[in-house]
């Protein structure tokens, strides 16, 4: 690695990392009650404890914080991967139908089971990263046995297929939600808004798995996804396996996103930012591309969490909205600029 590239890297890292730092302090500190800097230190290091900060700082806002950052940063990597494997820089989870299905998945896990069975601790908290977790999975099989072709994934295939899959899975998981009794649909429709309002440690220890293994494989095989940059005939030349380094970053990936829907609901359009500032940022590289898309995934959730919850307070919006207001926009400018 260039030295000078090398030194890109890792500043962009160092300022992405102060950025996370200032709004973890930000929404530390700051809401509805707002906490003094000595107050939290005090909270955090058990020095004369209050009772009421303790409830504030670890019940609700230290594991959302968390959580938040977790679910940035899969989602930063998921649309790194995809995009990469795809040849397509429009290309993000929420569009290829991965989002859908773990959010099908978990409308159905409250439509059928959590309003008939009596579900306490842990087998509560890991039923719906599970049903997450598998319906992302069903997507993801459902969409390769229509993009595949002669035996082969083709990228573009993958994307229509993927849109056409996210639309009839969102039009079930509507109607499902509908069928709900006021109170499931009233939370269901909150978390599919994209909201971390019910975050707490459990959901974070959930994600930790995937974040400790996923995004290390991922990273491991980076260069990979450079080859894939070139034209299929190609890659085939330099000795790539290249239906078996799909599958693994494909699965990887939908590892991921099901985690972070499970946790959070659907939050769009980070998977599709992320990559896009990374590439600006330290170039075509996804040895480079991975973690700078982890970070700026990450930023991206928690500020829009932040201002979801302060700039409206005392009412809240959802991170998924907030992300979308600012996602929209910016996937027209991405689709004008792939015009040029």
């Amino acid at each position: 690695m260039p030295r000078s590239s090398s030194a890109r890297l890792l500043t962009v890292l160092i300022v992405g990392i102060v950025i996370v730092a200032i709004t973890f302090y930000l929404s530390l500190t700051n809401g509805t009650f707002d906490i003094s800097v000595m107050d939290v230190f005090k909270t955090l290091f058990r020095i004369d404890p209050q009772p009421e900060h303790d409830l504030v700082v670890f019940d609700f806002r230290l594991p959302r914080i968390v959580l938040g950052a977790l679910v940035g940063f899969s989602l930063g990597i998921a649309g790194a991967v995809i995009q990469g494997v795809t040849r397509n820089g429009l290309a993000d989870p929420g569009i290829l139908g991965i989002n859908a299905g773990a959010g099908l998945a978990v409308v159905l896990f409250m439509f059928l089971i959590q309003g008939n069975m009596t579900m306490t601790g842990w087998l509560a908290v890991m039923m719906m990263p599970m049903f997450g977790l598998v319906g992302g999975m069903a997507a993801t099989a459902v969409i390769y046995m229509f993009a595949r072709q002669n035996g082969i994934l083709d990228p573009q295939r993958l994307i229509l297929v993927g849109i056409a899959i996210a639309s009839g899975f969102g039009a079930f998981t509507m109607y499902l939600s509908l069928k709900m009794n006021p109170r499931d649909y009233e939370m269901a429709v909150v978390w599919l808004a994209g909201s971390l309002h019910s975050a707490n440690w459990r959901f974070v220890i959930t994600m930790l798995p995937w974040i400790l293994l996923l995004p290390i494989i991922i990273w491991l095989r980076a260069h990979v996804l450079d080859i894939f940059q070139l034209s299929e005939e190609s890659v085939k030349g330099v000795g790539v396996s290249v239906e078996r380094e799909k599958n693994i970053f494909l699965l990887c990936s939908v590892g991921l996103v099901s985690a972070s829907v499970a946790v959070s609901g659907s939050i769009g359009f980070v998977g599709l930012i992320a990559p896009h500032m990374a590439r600006q940022l330290v170039g075509l590289r996804h040895k480079h591309i991975i973690p700078v898309s982890g970070v700026a995934g990450m930023a991206i959730v928690m500020i829009g969490d932040f201002i979801g919850k302060t700039i409206f307070a005392p009412a809240e919006l959802a991170v998924g909205i907030v992300v979308s207001i600012i996602g929209v926009p910016y996937f027209i400018y991405l689709l004008i600029r792939s015009k040029k």
